[in-house]
């Protein structure tokens, strides 16, 4: 595909959180990424994909990336997902409300009806309709790890003379094990040719939310796979060669304030929730330190917002999302006692709400497109 040559100019990443329906504030923040594209291009109906050559995502991230990919508008995935939301959360039956809270078969079928090819058949990671590179982070609960998987024919697993080659999966099934947050959604299970056994066999392997990963946000990761040469693209960086998006679903405070000691099960809440915190303020951190920060919240009180000039940027680098502070959850909860969990519904018309004043404040076009 010519999609896997440098870039002319300067190579545009954008890299998109998991945060369920919070994924609703990072569509904001991308409509009006897509508003001042189009205006300064004189193209109205310019989307998102005409502009980005490599976009990525986790969990919600990854539907919103890959939607976008597929070269959607921003305002039509604002659209599916408002629609799907309740459907995407139907609660599981009896039989399985004790292994997870929501049944998977509406998202699959959400996904699947939605990732085809023009006779029908179901869209694979390798299709011609994804007009941009795309990432999608999920994790292999079978084997404990990490799975990136990525269109990019030159890639190791997607040598399609080779067994088991990544590009002949169903696009929709890869979104759907990104998506498959354990408690909340079943695994997704997926068959791979095994390369190594010199036969034609299959493994099964069991695959969970890429959130469950140190790349909750994958923006440095996104950045690894374009220009570490093991990842076979091996595009230039530098600030003049490479500029990278990173876009967040809103940052709920983690920590449990005067409560000095916590009970087992609310530390057991807890937990997991405070990992993928640390892991996103991990990855924010390394895209600061590596390249040209143009845009973002102080990161803590020692170090501040690093936004400064950097002569060895290795990219020009954007971090839009704010922090869900007390007057935040104090409104959200007037909404919905339910305040700001990964599911709630409930709250679609306050996330978007605050989207919009949000990207309305904090995109502007410097901070990633300053010369071209």
């Amino acid at each position: 595909m010519e999609w896997t040559a440098p870039p002319s100019g300067r190579a545009r990443l954008l890299a998109f959180d998991g945060g369920g329906i919070r994924g609703l504030f990072s569509l904001e923040i991308a409509r009006r990424m897509e508003a001042l594209l189009r205006e300064k291009h004189g193209r109205p109906d310019a989307v998102l994909a005409d502009y980005f050559h490599y976009m990525g995502g986790t969990s919600t991230g990854a539907i919103i990336a890959t939607f976008l990919s597929w070269g959607l508008p921003v305002d039509e995935v604002i659209r599916l997902y408002r629609e799907n939301a309740r459907v995407m959360f139907t609660k599981a039956g009896l039989s399985s409300i004790h292994k997870h809270r929501f049944a998977g078969q509406p998202i699959s079928d959400f996904l699947k009806d939605f990732f085809v090819e023009d006779d029908g058949t179901p869209a694979t990671l390798g299709t011609a309709k994804l007009r941009t590179l795309l990432l999608v982070v999920t994790r292999n609960a079978s084997t404990g790890s990490p799975w990136p998987m990525s269109n990019n024919p030159r890639a190791l697993y997607n040598d399609r003379s080779q067994p088991g080659c990544n590009l002949d999966l169903p696009l929709w099934q890869i979104v759907r094990a990104s998506t498959a947050a354990p408690t909340f959604f079943p695994p997704e299970v997926i068959e791979i040719a095994d390369r190594h056994s010199g036969q034609t066999k299959k493994q099964v392997f069991a695959f969970e939310d890429g959130g469950v990963t140190p790349f909750n946000n994958p923006s440095y990761l996104l950045y690894t796979m374009a220009t570490l040469p093991e990842y076979r693209l091996n595009w230039p960086d530098g600030k003049d060669c490479l500029s990278l998006v990173s876009v967040g679903t809103g940052r709920v405070k983690t920590g449990r304030g005067t409560r000095i000691d916590e009970n087992l099960l609310g530390q057991a809440k807890s937990i997991p929730t405070a990992l993928i915190s640390s892991a996103q303020w991990m990855q924010d951190l390394l895209c600061r330190q590596h390249g040209e920060c143009r845009h973002g919240e102080p990161l803590d009180s020692e170090i501040g917002d690093l936004i400064r000039e950097n002569p060895r940027g290795a990219f020009l680098y954007a971090r839009y999302d704010r922090t869900i502070g007390e007057a935040d959850m104090e409104a959200a909860l007037k909404v919905s006692k339910k305040g700001f969990t990964l599911d709630n519904i409930e709250l679609m018309d306050f996330l978007g709400g605050m989207g919009r004043a949000y990207a309305e404040q904090a995109v502007k076009l410097e901070h990633f497109d300053d010369h071209e």
